[in-house]
């Protein structure tokens, strides 16, 4: 038998590794290199079966089933990648392709989007997946006393109605040629309607997995949805919220765990040394932050907020927080790779004097601030807290680390103190970034920073079809953040993860959202 056909026969569970390593040997092939083209080749081929898994470094007991309230990586996971579907998605590799919904098309002028239903979804509850279900879905986000953080995202939706039962007509006020992406976001999944309106207390989906249990802050179980309109692989999940990193790390090199999010990257190297643990690095849009709500002094003064962007070293963050594994951020939350993406002009390096010079400016010798943090915000964050503390002293700045309760961060600190560390996974586009999180009237403008200009840029760059005029656009749009807004963009971080080496996924992790796109419990499988 040829080494070929070897293979083939190991990938789909044919050939025991005993038997491989046999054959091989009577090939010619030395021991160590038999076994590792059996470990390749058992890997690469999915396979159904098994429970997974997963310890991620968010939740909180006040989450619900709610896609319209999802804050972090735990909700998006399994409320979002788990049990339910959007109308598109995008792919591991970055393309916008189509998900519940099998195709769509726009006007000339871009403002009306017809959206043509796969055949044969259906929601848990043996429900076919109906227009009427998606006009619901939409409009869980729109009415006027909603506080969904993709409210602002459907600003321009003036109407969503269904032609039919398998397509969905969706008019805006003004032509947006990102259209597919926004409704590919984590809080826009299908529900099912009930009397007109989604059903989300149900946790009923489309999605890859139904619900099992739902203990919010503490763990969330689902089994394999037979007829879901994909292929996947493990017969159930299960996602526990374990904030404390050396907890997390330790459920997964004791085998409690398959999948942790967050290492600890003191200890990486370590943790990955031992054989039986693969480390996921991926470079994609993340970043960590600092925002200033800019309603609150002293951080409504814009020289005060220009004073603390100077007075923070960030390469030194960056290289002893992420210990090389990101990149120093300028206060554009634009990642390079997103199209559109632009270098601003003014270069928030480090400088003591430029800090001083600002403070001077804003009729100040000193300053004394206070910051709160939380590893809930990132891991490292408290460690960075005190860097930007030691850097700030050297300009007259006192900034006074207040070190926050893990579970209540997002609650009680994240959009109601001052100033905070926190993280964004970024989005594909700068349209999605900026309307989620730098509108005016964003649910999620965390600086609650407002500026005219800016946001009468977002307007016109998003109906605009000519790409040189957007790219213009979308340039000065990431000046004016990064010089006049609240937001302290301190390094874009790379995903890092740790997984047994039991299980195994395809050739490319998406970069898009942490945790393969957050739909990691649907490309992974058991080796």
């Amino acid at each position: 038998m040829d080494i070929k056909s070897m293979t083939r026969l190991a990938a789909t569970g044919r050939m025991s590794r005993r038997d491989f390593v046999q054959l091989a040997i009577g090939a010619g092939i030395s021991a160590a290199a038999a076994q590792t083209m059996f470990a390749k080749a058992a890997r690469a081929e999915p396979r159904k079966g098994g429970l997974f898994r997963m310890a991620l470094g968010s939740g909180s007991t006040t989450d619900t089933l709610d896609p319209a309230t999802f804050p972090d990586t735990f909700n998006g996971v399994f409320g979002w990648g788990s049990l339910r579907s959007s109308l598109t998605e995008v792919s591991a590799k970055g393309e916008i392709v189509g998900d519940a919904a099998e195709s769509f098309e726009a006007s000339k002028d871009a403002k009306t989007w017809v959206f043509s239903l796969r055949k044969g979804v259906e929601f848990h509850s043996g429900k076919s997946l109906t227009a009427d279900d998606v006009v619901a879905s939409i409009n869980h986000h729109r009415s006027e006393a909603s506080k969904s953080a993709a409210k602002s995202l459907l600003a321009t939706v003036k109407d969503v109605k269904a032609d039919g039962k398998d397509k969905a007509v969706i008019t805006l006020s003004d032509g947006n040629a990102d259209f597919p992406y926004v409704v590919s976001d984590y809080h826009l999944p299908m529900m099912p309607a009930k009397d007109g309106v989604a059903d989300w207390q149900s946790g009923d989906g489309t999605g890859p997995y139904a619900m099992t249990a739902f203990e919010p802050g503490v763990k969330a179980t689902a089994k394999r949805f037979a007829n879901y309109h994909r292929e996947t692989w493990f017969d159930e999940i299960e996602i526990r919220a374990i904030g404390d990193v050396a907890a997390r790390s330790n459920a997964l090199t004791t085998g409690e765990v398959d999948y942790i999010d967050r290492v600890d990257l003191k200890t990486v190297d370590r943790m990955a040394g031992g054989g039986n643990i693969a480390i996921s690095e991926v470079s994609g849009f993340a970043h960590y932050v600092a925002p200033m709500i800019c309603t609150m002094a002293p951080f409504d003064n814009k020289d005060v907020r220009l004073a603390l962007k100077y007075a923070i070293d960030r390469e030194e963050i960056v290289k002893k927080v992420l210990r090389g594994h990101g990149s120093v951020g300028n206060d554009n939350p634009i990642a390079a790779g997103v199209p559109f993406s632009h270098d601003p002009a003014t270069k928030h390096a480090y400088d003591p004097e430029k800090a001083k010079f600002h403070l001077k400016k804003a009729g100040l010798s000193s300053l004394k601030v206070d910051l709160s943090a939380s590893d809930a915000a990132f891991s490292g964050a408290i460690d960075a807290a005190q860097l930007m503390k030691e850097s700030a002293a050297k300009c007259g700045i006192d900034i006074n680390v207040i070190r926050e309760a893990e579970d209540a961060y997002w609650d009680a600190v994240w959009m109601k103190k001052g100033w905070c560390l926190s993280y964004w996974s970024g989005r594909p586009t700068p349209d999605l970034m900026f309307t989620t999180a730098y509108a005016a009237d964003a649910a999620w403008n965390d600086t609650f920073w407002k500026n005219d200009r800016f946001n009468e840029l977002l307007v016109a760059a998003r109906a605009e079809l000519d790409q040189n005029k957007r790219t213009a656009m979308y340039a000065e749009m990431q000046d004016i953040v990064a010089d006049d807004g609240g937001v302290m963009v301190l390094m874009f971080y790379n995903y890092m993860n740790a997984f047994a080496k039991t299980v195994a996924h395809g050739d490319v992790v998406a970069p898009n959202w942490d945790v393969d796109g957050m739909k990691i419990t649907q490309r992974w499988w058991f080796a």
